[in-house]
């Protein structure tokens, strides 16, 4: 295989982490990240997993040290479990950790594949546990499924991270109770701002809530220590109290963190998005199709080019969202 240089966008940022999108397909309908009725992508048009493997492959080749798996939900792939053995082969060879968000619905059935694989945590989308809001925010979720997952997943022997997106109005009122829960269960807890990402049926901004105010109610209610704790991603970590466990924000609005972004997004179509709330891309499978890893190495060369200094991201009453597509499209 050709030896390239690492991957060092024109900001001077060097690209380390790797999302990989293995189907835009979810078995829910999470009112901020999706339509009620949305139209997927025909099967004709997606990466094989062969192609994903590939292309995942050479971006370690070039010095990418941790992928996730994503969708959609990656879970509904089928097969997807044969994408995660091929990709552990990796791990101590080049890559440092492979890992995945999943809304745990069928977690429960595949959380000691995932460990045998070589994965050693997940993070699992949870924005309620109380069953009825879970369904209204979902569509038609079953919260009882997913905490299943999550057990089994813990039970597996992979540490769980929970993934909630602060709604107001809806779920914002949970937030410590869920923060107590996941400690005492031993789970660390991200807490998200809704980005606008794709049309959806409501107004976000109805249901945007700023994490600096929910941080500084948490932080009346329990001891929160500062972390360098750092999961390769955007989130900033603090150590809750009496638990030990890890309390992150990921605040894209009220507090950027571009100028340390290290990440770049493979969807289910092969196309490579450089920033989650720009357009701007490069079709990877046109180019491992038509011209083999050379081709390959030079769509990254070109993306590299491309990279954004930062997202434009805003929520305002009213206001259109940053890009067009929709989160399920470029993966979590």
């Amino acid at each position: 295989m050709p030896c390239s240089p690492p991957l060092v966008d024109r900001h001077g940022r060097t690209i380390s982490y790797l999302r990989i999108s293995v189907t835009d397909r979810c078995d829910l309908r999470c009112r901020y990240c999706m339509a009620e009725e949305m139209t997927f992508l025909p099967k004709s048009q997606l990466l094989s997993l062969e192609e994903i493997a590939l292309i995942a492959e050479r971006f370690i080749a070039r010095g990418v040290t941790k992928i996730r798996l994503s969708g959609g939900e990656p879970l509904v792939r089928r097969d997807v479990m044969q994408l995660a053995r091929r990709l552990g082969r990796s791990l101590a060879a080049g890559l440092d950790e492979l890992t995945m968000t999943t809304n745990a619905t069928r977690l429960a059935d595949h959380a000691d594949a995932l460990y045998a694989a070589g994965m050693r945590r997940i993070n699992v989308s949870l924005d309620s546990r109380d069953p009825a809001v879970f369904r209204h925010i979902t569509r038609h979720g079953d919260v009882g499924q997913v905490i299943g997952g999550i057990f089994a997943a813990r039970d597996a022997g992979l540490r769980v991270k929970i993934n909630l997106v602060a709604l107001k109005g809806l779920n914002d009122q949970e937030i410590p109770d869920m923060l107590a829960w996941c400690g005492t269960n031993g789970f660390d807890l991200s807490l998200i701002e809704t980005m606008p990402l794709g049309a959806i049926d409501e107004d976000r901004a109805d249901r945007f809530v700023p994490l600096t105010n929910v941080f500084a109610d948490l932080s009346r209610r329990f001891t929160l220590t500062p972390s360098e704790y750092r999961s390769g991603g955007p989130a900033r970590y603090w150590r809750v109290g009496p638990w030990g466990t890890r309390l992150g924000l990921i605040s894209p609005l009220t507090n950027n963190f571009c100028a340390t972004c290290n990440r770049v997004r493979l969807t289910t179509e092969g196309k490579l998005f450089m920033c989650l709330g720009h357009d701007d891309q490069v079709d990877l499978k046109a180019a491992i199709r038509d011209g083999g890893i050379v081709a390959l190495d030079a769509a990254l060369d070109l993306a590299m080019g491309q990279k954004p200094a930062r997202h434009d991201f805003a929520i305002a009453p009213g206001s259109a969202p940053a890009v067009a597509r929709h989160m399920s499209v470029t993966g979590g």
